[in-house]
């Protein structure tokens, strides 16, 4: 079964709520709860929206989307050359090619019955897939819930200001206090961002 979205766990609440900034953020906020989507067309955003602002980034994944449907077959009949005249950079219609093909082999069949760290590691394995991505598809395409993505830029300068760190070894080590539940103080943290 595919959960089409991740709610609040009232235990994840209770043991988030035992951090103060936490607690804040849960009033704040609310219970959190976030939805999931499939793991290919995920990745395909994240690939396309590596290093761009999020405005230019929703720009370029609406051509590819209306290009493609986001069906595998149709990005690899576009090709790299089609991803170009889109606006995509070389290496990111190489690694869009790459993903196209590896969901068309089944490549991510699986994927959701395996540890994080493992589903991880076949995730990175992927031209244009590194670690944040391979988290960002944990959290929102896999549900998981103890993943503690200290890539996201957005999640450390949330973490920094309202802790007072210093650092990302820090922001690691924050991390910590949340377990097993991660996933949802990120949320939390994200919310911040956003708010």
């Amino acid at each position: 079964m595919h959960l089409s979205e991740v709610s609040a766990h009232p235990e994840a609440l209770a043991h988030l709520a035992r951090d103060p900034v936490m607690a804040r953020l849960i009033e704040r906020h609310g219970p959190y709860r976030w939805g999931l989507h499939p793991v290919f067309p995920s990745l395909v955003r994240a690939v396309v929206g590596q290093q761009l602002s999020n405005a230019v980034a929703r720009t370029m994944f609406r051509r590819v989307q209306q290009a493609t449907g986001l069906e595998p077959e149709r990005l690899l009949a576009l090709g790299e050359e089609g991803l170009r005249e889109l606006g995509l950079a070389r290496a990111k219609g190489r690694a869009l090619v790459g993903l196209a093909e590896a969901q068309r082999e089944g490549y991510f069949e699986g994927l959701e019955g395996l540890p994080d760290d493992v589903a991880a590691a076949r995730l990175v394995r992927l031209r244009g897939v590194g670690p944040w991505t391979a988290q960002m598809v944990l959290i929102f395409s896999l549900g998981r819930m103890d993943v503690w993505p200290t890539g996201d830029l957005g999640m450390v300068r949330q973490a920094e200001r309202l802790y007072g760190l210093a650092t990302r070894a820090e922001v690691e080590a924050l991390g910590e206090r949340f377990r097993p539940w991660r996933s949802a103080a990120a949320h939390y943290l994200w919310a911040e961002t956003d708010a």
